[in-house]
């Protein structure tokens, strides 16, 4: 499914490995805080846009010469243009499983890397009006709930979760079913902790302790025909770095 674009940044890597190739662009690569330069697309799971949006600001303070689009949408959808040939630098994605598609097509340079992890939770609400306490209050008569589609990351999470309500909407996207909470369309919904971690004022976060058999691993990988493989690696290895802060304040576990 496509994805859309939600953010046009302005970002720099720091450094890479040293044996990548220059970037065509004309950037330098390579570790020791070299000047990035050109266009670098990353496509990255919705329930990234936060943290990788601030991810962006610190490196666009950084290196301003480097200008990044980050595509954000339903893993699957991602995964799925990157194989039917969309140009893109990095893929950063919301499950190994989804990644694996990839790298079956033989669309990565080199192995992907686990940086986070994340776990669902109930996304009720502000002030939980219906009372959700857990996974089995789902099933309750009239309790709409919303899912993501089960091609999706946070859907097949969902399964491995145990869930087996009947949604009243299955969304492409994480970020589209907690839309579905925040704007009284349905009762619950099931959601990254990280989602509801970023939207405190509109839902709560309800726990569950089936969600501990559904933790994803979220891999990236700098793409095989990146446009700009320097500025990939950079742009990687501070995500790996620097970003861990951002993306633990997001909600995120460590891998």
């Amino acid at each position: 499914m496509a994805a859309t674009l939600t953010a046009l940044l302005l970002l720099a890597g720091c450094g890479g490995t040293g044996d990548e190739e220059p970037a065509a662009s004309g950037g330098s690569g390579g570790a020791g805080g070299d000047v990035l330069s050109g266009q670098l697309t990353v496509f990255a799971a919705a329930s990234l846009t936060e943290a990788f949006d601030r991810i962006g600001q610190q490196l666009q303070a950084r290196h301003p010469q480097l200008f990044v689009t980050v595509n954000y949408g339903g893993s699957s959808g991602l995964a799925t243009q990157i194989n039917e040939g969309a140009p893109a630098d990095v893929f950063a994605a919301a499950s190994p499983a989804t990644m694996t598609t990839v790298t079956d097509a033989g669309n990565n340079a080199g192995a992907p890397v686990v940086f986070a992890r994340n776990q669902l939770v109930i996304a009720v609400a502000k002030g939980n009006p219906k009372d959700v306490t857990g996974l089995a209050d789902l099933a309750r008569p009239g309790l709409k709930v919303a899912l993501c589609a089960e091609e999706v990351p946070c859907g097949a999470a969902a399964k491995r979760a145990g869930v087996t309500v009947t949604p009243v909407t299955l969304e492409r996207d994480v970020k589209a079913a907690l839309a579905k909470v925040k704007l009284g369309e349905v009762d619950a919904a099931l959601v990254y902790r990280t989602d509801a971690t970023a939207a405190p004022s509109d839902v709560d976060a309800v726990e569950f302790p089936e969600s501990a058999n559904a933790i994803n691993d979220y891999p990236i990988v700098v793409l095989a025909d990146a446009p700009n493989p320097a500025a990939a690696a950079g742009f990687v290895e501070f995500v790996r770095t620097e970003g861990l802060a951002v993306l633990t304040e997001a909600g995120f576990q460590a891998p």
